[in-house]
């Protein structure tokens, strides 16, 4: 009796249009002695069978389509996008359109235009990925460059005419 009281408490959060229905059925076939749980842990695996792969599902494409790149760097964006994309049965053409979407413009172009055309998801995911680590390599070098530039400048001009020469002979 004691598992039969756990699983009305567990179904007693259950809650929705069709999820209200199947609970009233339930209820009424745990009290008529019809239906029985040997543990609470079967009924949650009764309520997610009934519910869970479809809800999941549904929660995967709506999490997909909220999702955006933004301002995050590709790597975490990725990652999102797998995390939604597993379990949302979105097929692979419809996961590269909507990854393509949803990725910063720049690194989208440069991987349409490039000279082989990428066929999988897998090859977005690591194109796009390498793209981005590049670029933002590249911003980091133009600014240490930039700094170099502006120390140089800011040397005093007897210090300026030395700099050359503190330079190692090669």
């Amino acid at each position: 009796m004691v598992v039969e009281e756990q699983v009305q408490w567990v179904l007693s959060f259950v809650q929705g249009e069709s999820a209200d229905i199947w609970k009233e059925n339930v209820l009424e076939d745990l009290e008529e002695g019809v239906l029985e749980y040997e543990s609470v842990g079967k009924s949650l695996a009764a309520i997610k069978k009934e519910f869970g792969e479809e809800e999941e599902e549904s929660v995967k494409v709506v999490e997909l389509k909220k999702l955006e790149q933004g301002r995050r760097i590709i790597e975490e964006f990725v990652q999102k996008f797998k995390r939604a994309a597993r379990g949302s049965r979105y097929e692979e053409r419809l996961l590269i359109e909507k990854f393509k979407r949803e990725m910063n413009k720049m690194i989208r172009r440069k991987l349409m235009e490039a000279e082989r055309p990428l066929t999988s998801i897998e090859q977005w995911y690591e194109c796009a990925t390498n793209l981005d680590r590049h670029w933002r390599e590249s911003k980091r070098e133009e600014e240490r460059m930039k700094r170099k530039r502006e120390q140089g400048m800011t040397l005093a001009p007897k210090q300026q005419e030395l700099w050359p020469q503190a330079w190692p002979k090669r």
